[in-house]
Parts: C-alpha cells; sequence; structure tokens
C-alpha cells in the first residue's frame, strides 16, 4: 500500500515595507506562523522593502526575506507577492494601503490605522472596494491575539461577567523621559498622527471595546505634552531629520505630539471608562493593564503578567470568593495548543504570529479578516474625539463617517 501524502497548499506570498522594530517582530512572525500551525496557505517572505539600499538588504538577510526592494510600488508589480504587510510610519499607511489594495494585493497594516480619520475613511473606501473582488485586509492590533485575552473577550461573551458597567485601561511607558532623548519620528504629529494617544492609547482603546464587544460613544479628554523642545537626532534614513553642522544652525526641534493622554469614556449600552496613555511613566516600560467589572464578575488583564488572567465570580460562596488566578496556558487556551506544553509561558511575540495566522487562515478560506480597516477607522475617530474634547475642553460623540 502506497502511503498518502497531504495535498500541497497554494503559497502566499508577502511584501513587507518597513524594517526597524515592528518589522523586525513582523518577519519572526511570517517566520514562524506556518511551523506550528496548519495554515491553509503556505505563507513565503518574497520581499523587504525600505529607502537604504545597503540597510534593507542586510536587514532582509537577517530577518529571512528571499530579496529586498528600495520602493515600496515595486512590490506592487510583483506576481510573486500576493500580500503588502504595511510597518512604516502612520503618514505613509494610506498611500501604500490604497495602491496595494487597488493592485490587488492583500494588505496588513499596522495600527494606528492612519493619521486622521479622513485618511482612515479612504482607507476603509479602498477595503471595501477590494473586499468584493476577494481582497481581503487587515489592521494590525497584535494585543488582541494575547490568549489571555482572547480568554477574556471568551468570557465576556458567554455572559461569565454579566452586564459591563466599568471598564479601566492604562498603557504605560517610559522612553521619553530623559528630556535628551532625539525628536524621532514618533515625536512629530506630520508623520506619527498624534504622540502617546495614537501610539499605545490606540491599543487599550481597541482592547477595551474588543473585550467587552462595546463600542464608545462619547468621550472627555486631556493631553499635555512635557517636554515641547528635543534634540535633533542624528542624521540617519529613518529619522526624517538632520543635525546640521553648520554654525548658528538649530540643534534643537518642537515637539508636536503629545506626551500624555487621560480621558473618561462612555460606552454603548451605558458601561463607563477611564483610559490612561503616556510614554511619562518612569519605571513603566511597557505595562498594559485592562479591567472589567460586570454585574456578575470581573476581569483583569496585565501584560506584565501575559500569561495570566485574574477573573472574579460574584455567584460563588461569599466565604471563599475573590479574584482567581487563570495561568493561560493549556492546550484548550486559545492558540496554546499550538505551542508549548502547559506553564510554559509565551511571549510578545507570539501576538503577531497569531496576527499571520488569523490573517492567512481568513485569506485561505475566502473571509474577511478581523479587526478590518473599518474596526481600525473607528478606533481612529476615538482618537480624534479625544483629542478635539481635549483642545475644546467639552465631551465629544464618538461618529463613525459613514
Amino acid at each position: 500500500m502506497t502511503a498518502r501524502t497531504a495535498a500541497p497548499v497554494p503559497t502566499l506570498g508577502v511584501g513587507m515595507v518597513g524594517y526597524s522594530f515592528m518589522g523586525a517582530v513582523h518577519s519572526q512572525a511570517w517566520r514562524t506562523a506556518g511551523r506550528f500551525f496548519d495554515l491553509p496557505m503556505a505563507p513565503e517572505m518574497v520581499a523587504l522593502c525600505g529607502r537604504d539600499a545597503t540597510a534593507v538588504a542586510a536587514a532582509a538577510s537577517r530577518f529571512g526575506w528571499a530579496g529586498h526592494e528600495t520602493d515600496w510600488k515595486a512590490l506592487l508589480t510583483r506576481d510573486d507577492i500576493h500580500l503588502v504587510d504595511v510597518c512604516t510610519p502612520g503618514d505613509t499607511h494610506a498611500e501604500i494601503a490604497i495602491a496595494a489594495l487597488e493592485a490587488g494585493k492583500h494588505v496588513m497594516c499596522e495600527k494606528p490605522l492612519a493619521n486622521s480619520v479622513a485618511e482612515a475613511v479612504e482607507m476603509v473606501q479602498a477595503a471595501e472596494a477590494a473586499q468584493a473582488r476577494g481582497v481581503r485586509s487587515m489592521v494590525a492590533f497584535n494585543y488582541r491575539r494575547i490568549p489571555a485575552v482572547a480568554l477574556a473577550r471568551k468570557l465576556v461573551v458567554e455572559g461569565r461577567i454579566g452586564t459591563v458597567r466599568h471598564v479601566r485601561a492604562q498603557y504605560l511607558q517610559d522612553w521619553i523621559v530623559d528630556p535628551e532623548f532625539p525628536l524621532v519620528w514618533r515625536l512629530q504629529k506630520d508623520k506619527a498622527g498624534s504622540g502617546a494617544l495614537g501610539d499605545v492609547g490606540a491599543h487599550v482603546i481597541d482592547l477595551a471595546q474588543h473585550v467587552t464587544g462595546l463600542s464608545i460613544s462619547s468621550v472627555s479628554g486631556l493631553t499635555t505634552t512635557f517636554i515641547t523642545e528635543r534634540p535633533l537626532p542624528a542624521q540617519g534614513p529613518t529619522t526624517g531629520l538632520t543635525a546640521s553642522a553648520a554654525e548658528g544652525a538649530p540643534t534643537t526641534g518642537t515637539v508636536t505630539v503629545d506626551d500624555a493622554a487621560l480621558f473618561i469614556t462612555r460606552f454603548e449600552g451605558g458601561a463607563v471608562g477611564s483610559f490612561e496613555a503616556t510614554r511619562f511613566a518612569t519605571g513603566r516600560k511597557n505595562t498594559i493593564r485592562l479591567e472589567v467589572n460586570g454585574s456578575e464578575g470581573s476581569l483583569v488583564f496585565d501584560f506584565e503578567f501575559m500569561n495570566e488572567l485574574q477573573f472574579h465570580d460574584r455567584n460563588e460562596d461569599p466565604d471563599t470568593a475573590g479574584f482567581r488566578r487563570i495561568i493561560v496556558t493549556e492546550p484548550s487556551h486559545p492558540y496554546v495548543g499550538a505551542w508549548w506544553p502547559p506553564g510554559h509561558g509565551l511571549g510578545y511575540e507570539h501576538t503577531f504570529t497569531h496576527e499571520v495566522v488569523d490573517l492567512v487562515t481568513a485569506i485561505g478560506r475566502g473571509q474577511d479578516p478581523t479587526p478590518s480597516f473599518a474596526d481600525g477607522l473607528q478606533v481612529q475617530t476615538v482618537l480624534a474625539a479625544v483629542e478635539r474634547s481635549a483642545a475644546e475642553g467639552t465631551w465629544q460623540d464618538v461618529v463613525v463617517p459613514s
């Protein structure tokens, strides 16, 4: 009897734009996804794109890409590339993503989706037009793919905490506390769109809405910039700025984004929330915390303990009731079965692998992945409402453009 072999799966050629921090972790995800998960398509890392020929060639070799390009438009003309992964600063998201979709390429785009609501609307329109041709798109909110967060969402859907009443969300970092830290692109509004609000606040906005299943309907917020002038960085292809050696040339530049944002919210259905996003929380490197209180129980997630979920069921015996620590490493937990034995924790990089797995699975099955560009637009609309509220000192409704 001849042994049966599995039928080969079609390939999915990937081209990625950007090779710094996000490019590195996305590369790790593309390398890993098909090795641990059974996918309906086999990702192939075809080409990495960046402006500096020497640097992008080195990055392509280091990260495992077969080739490289120095113009992202070249990716769109290649028949061996079926998906474009956008890992660039926010000011280029709309142009690259829209052009890729129009060229018939699937798109994964880093968050926040765009630098403005208007750009995000254009991206959604392009995505909807492409969807009719079977071309898929997804915005990359990777923290949704933490197993503990996915379990939290499952418990809410199952009604385990009842009606949601309170949401508390924080994203705390400290990487720009030093006033001598240079004026990188993330501190320039024309490139980043906003500061801590969009860079890290977008994540907890998406997490809160995803876990609860509720949309934010109105906001009241404030933003502040603690350090308004910073040294210009040395010349480099990724900074977009140069420090001139000419006599009398400026050596500092103006910070044009927020350093911190705080806002309270109303959710559809009556729940209320409080949010904090800052890059000035000294000692906090990447603290993400989400607490959801419901009529029948509560959930708490803390990224510093990312393999755990705290759960309280108010219907338990009052003599022993309290928050229970769930170690989310069982094969039955979301995503975990493909990895290690129980008790062996996952890390930050796994969230991107899970993101790729869900995207490739949706494309292979002819389904629309989530979060969609429309989901990204909804978050963008919340960000814009917070900025308006901070500027005007009033509550602002969150009205997603149709």
